[in-house]
C-alpha cells in the first residue's frame, strides 16, 4: 500500500483527479485503522459493513490509477483479496454469533 501511494504522490501530475485519487486512499486507511477495535468489540455486523466500504475504497483507488500507474494499481490487488477473506471470515462470524 505504501509503495503504491508513494509512487502516486511522486506522478500527480499524471492523474486528472488526483484529490479524489488521495481521498479515497486515505479513506479506506481511516477505515482500515478503526476496524481492528470494531471487529474485537463483536460488533460483527459494523465491521462487515466497514470492510465492505474498504474494499469499495480501495478497488476505486486501484481503478482510478490503473491507466496512468498499472504496476501501483496492481500492488493493491492481493489487499482487496486479503480484505474480501476477512469479510467471510467477518460474516462467518456475524452468522455464528448474532
Amino acid at each position: 500500500m505504501a509503495v503504491s501511494l508513494v509512487n502516486v504522490l511522486a506522478r500527480r501530475n499524471d492523474f486528472s483527479n488526483f484529490a479524489l485519487i488521495c481521498a479515497f486512499f486515505v479513506i479506506q486507511l481511516v477505515i482500515n485503522l478503526a476496524w481492528p477495535a470494531v471487529f474485537n468489540s463483536e460488533r460483527y455486523f459494523t465491521s462487515l459493513v466497514m470492510l465492505g466500504f474498504m474494499i469499495l475504497f480501495t478497488a476505486l483507488y486501484a481503478y482510478m490509477i490503473y491507466d496512468a500507474a498499472p504496476f501501483e494499481s496492481k500492488l493493491m490487488w492481493p489487499y482487496i483479496a486479503w480484505m474480501t477473506f476477512a469479510a467471510m471470515i467477518n460474516t462467518a462470524y456475524y452468522l455464528e454469533f448474532r
